[in-house]
């Protein structure tokens, strides 16, 4: 691109050059980016050099190495190269020592004594009692970066949980599914049960900016409690809604599963509730032990649970931003939310069932 190319362009192309320049200015975020996208937008206009220069307070020859850039190679010619810099202040063991410390240990551990989290200020204030070096926290953030750290949030763990005891379960998870495709077994359900509650509700959304979604507040927590399984091989969701969590509501559901399945051999996956275990239910277990088979996850380990997450999934598309004024009109959304999903049930099993 030359100078005379650009001065011979048809107004129709300029206009949607300048036009597409400020569509850039407007979204980019990068202060020299939008200062060199301003100096091609005055130079199409044709401003000269040393009135740009003036207009953006630049030198006259930073505006001719924009606009040379600009006719080299586009708008790509503009982007700023970035240099390594400086080397770092830390050697590699130093750096080593301040990734396992920020990975592995919480400042409590290294004599902050009531902070649990670490933050770019607490890192640099450490690192310079530690090895006696400053940084800037900027400097700091670069760091983390650069060793390969990130801001993240965190998620739970029981502490209880027994890894060896929830890798026998995959191992005897893969079992089970052998059982599946020989036909020996029907369906492998998951159970779990879940409450809905509509003041779970306030989560991030999409909104105007620099102005807040205000959700109306009928002043009442209310939710409907369901027992629900997921079909591991179909991806078929079904649920009862519960009055309340006992062994006889969940004798009623196991019934309601065999007529929804019947003639057919289950194996109902589920967590160690007290209520699985009920005296109530045992009897109905053995005369009905042909067709139905309970198999207990290890103690503390709903993320073995393949439903555990559809609730989430749930309360994102149906419970939160929204307080609802009755039971009868959470109950109403959640039976919308189910219909939904079987509609589609290959969707449910690339988001719940490829776990192990």
């Amino acid at each position: 691109m030359t100078q005379s190319t650009i001065n011979n362009w048809p107004d129709k192309v300029l206009n949607k050059r300048l036009k597409w320049l400020l569509r850039l200015m407007k979204k980019c975020r990068n202060t020299r980016m939008k200062e060199r996208y301003e100096t091609i937008r005055l130079f199409l206009l044709k401003y000269s050099p040393r009135e740009i220069a003036t207009i953006i307070a630049r030198s006259t020859s930073a505006v001719y190495n924009y606009i040379n850039a600009y006719l080299k190679a586009g708008l790509k010619g503009l982007r700023p190269k970035y240099y390594p810099g400086r080397p770092c202040f830390l050697n590699e063991e130093q750096q080593q020592k301040v990734y396992d410390t920020v990975a592995y240990h919480v400042p409590k551990d290294v004599g902050f004594p009531i902070e649990m989290n670490w933050t770019a200020p607490l890192v640099k204030k450490w690192i310079e009692q530690e090895f006696g070096i400053k940084f800037s926290v900027r400097g700091v953030l670069r760091l983390l970066h650069k060793l390969g750290l990130s801001c993240t949030r965190p998620t739970y763990s029981l502490a209880k949980a027994d890894p060896k005891k929830q890798q026998e379960f995959k191992n005897q998870f893969a079992e089970l599914r052998k059982r599946l495709l020989n036909g020996s077994v029907k369906r492998i359900l998951f159970e779990d049960e879940c409450m809905i509650r509509d003041y779970q509700a306030i989560h991030r959304t999409w909104f105007p900016k620099g102005k807040q979604r205000i959700i109306p507040n009928h002043g009442k927590h209310r939710g409907v409690k369901l027992v629900g399984v997921l079909d591991y091989e179909s991806g078929e969701v079904f649920c009862m809604h519960a009055e309340k969590y006992n062994a006889e509501i969940f004798l009623i559901f196991l019934k309601k599963l065999l007529c929804k399945y019947p003639n057919q051999r289950i194996l109902l996956i589920l967590d160690n509730a007290r209520i699985h275990h009920a005296n109530m239910i045992q009897p109905f277990l053995e005369e009905y032990k042909n067709v139905l088979e309970l198999v207990f996850l290890p103690p503390y380990s709903p993320q073995l649970n393949m439903i555990e997450p559809l609730w989430g999934w749930l309360k994102g598309d149906c419970i939160y931003n929204v307080f609802f004024k009755s039971v009868d009109e959470i109950a109403l959304a959640v039976r919308g939310f189910l219909y939904e999903i079987n509609k589609n049930p290959s969707r449910t099993i690339d988001r719940l069932c490829a776990k192990y």
